[in-house]
């Protein structure tokens, strides 16, 4: 494969080297040969071993834990792309750290996607794409191009291919979430309820309210994210409690920090599925309610319609 003006290289970061690997066996590319390694007090040395004059370069580099190094290492490799007179330079970045930091979330407190963003273009980035950044408008925090490619088509397909769709009905965890879910819902022509979580005294538990009807219904809870899996316990907890058969998470990042993974195990939630955006941990991958989905494809699809300057929005039409 060859991009519309000049060839496509692949150059991988060490954030999730088997998605890197999937996407380059996807668009039938080797990927480029590079150093990526750490110096004895942890500096970060990165060194191109191929020419890539005039090529379309794509980086693959997820700023998932550790968030810092991952994100040193995207901007230094982008910095040995651009002075090996790279073309055209494209981060793509499953999974973008710092989203959650989008706004001021009280007095004196810092927007850290906007000073992330900010980084990267600087750095001599021509082009990003990502996967369900946490919040959409983080797209306007970049001065250049930026792809928000969705999960949605490899989650529908999985989610048809497992479960009777007369059945099942879509959840939101909290209802800044009910756009992504109500988009799922609309997809496979499923109902929509709500969780609303809320704290009546601070130091007291999270109470959550249902809205809606789940009694008999096989629910799947839909989000981008899914951290300390406290809230997913919590709120399976409670459309159990309210006649619910069974309750399935479809979550696109599995940041699964700390004992999350064991509280996820532990729970009465049937099944936890994440895509690979994120190199699941060891205790991840030994978790058996957790099953992870490959995005190679769609990733892989939309580095080949960016390459030759088709649409990328179409995928998702």
């Amino acid at each position: 494969m060859s991009a519309k003006n000049g060839s496509i290289k692949l150059v991988a970061g060490n954030s999730n080297p088997i998605l890197a690997q999937e996407i380059a066996l996807q668009l039938g590319l080797p990927l480029t040969k590079a150093v990526v390694r750490r110096f004895a007090d942890m500096e970060i040395f990165v060194e191109i071993h191929e020419n890539v004059r005039g090529s379309d370069v794509y980086v693959i580099q997820s700023t998932s834990f550790p968030a810092n190094d991952h994100l040193m290492e995207l901007l230094i490799i982008t910095d040995a792309l651009r002075r090996a007179s790279a073309r055209r330079i494209t981060a793509v970045i499953p999974y973008f750290g710092y989203a959650r930091q989008d706004r001021k979330a009280g007095s004196r407190s810092p927007i850290s996607a906007k000073l992330v963003a900010n980084v990267i273009t600087r750095a001599g980035v021509d082009r990003v794409m990502t996967l369900d950044l946490h919040a959409a408008q983080i797209q306007g925090f970049f001065d250049i191009p930026t792809d928000n490619l969705f999960a949605s088509p490899v989650m529908v397909r999985d989610i048809r291919e497992r479960f009777d769709l007369a059945n099942l009905m879509v959840v939101s965890p909290d209802v800044g979430g009910v756009v992504r879910a109500r988009g799922l819902a609309k997809r496979i022509n499923a109902p929509l309820a709500i969780i609303d979580k809320r704290r009546e005294r601070a130091g007291e538990s999270e109470v959550m309210n249902v809205i809606g009807d789940t009694a008999g219904y096989t629910c799947i809870l839909i989000d981008d994210i899914v951290d300390s899996g406290g809230t997913l316990v919590n709120a399976a907890d409670a459309l159990l409690a309210n006649g619910a058969r069974d309750v399935y998470a479809y979550i696109t990042h599995g940041v699964l920090s700390g004992g999350a993974a064991a509280r996820i195990a532990g729970s009465r939630l049937k099944e936890l599925v994440i895509t690979d955006s994120i190199l699941p941990t060891e205790a991840v991958t030994k978790a058996a309610n957790i099953r992870t989905l490959s995005i190679a494809g769609l990733i892989g699809e939309a580095i080949g319609r960016t390459a030759a300057e088709e649409s990328v929005s179409s995928l998702f039409d």
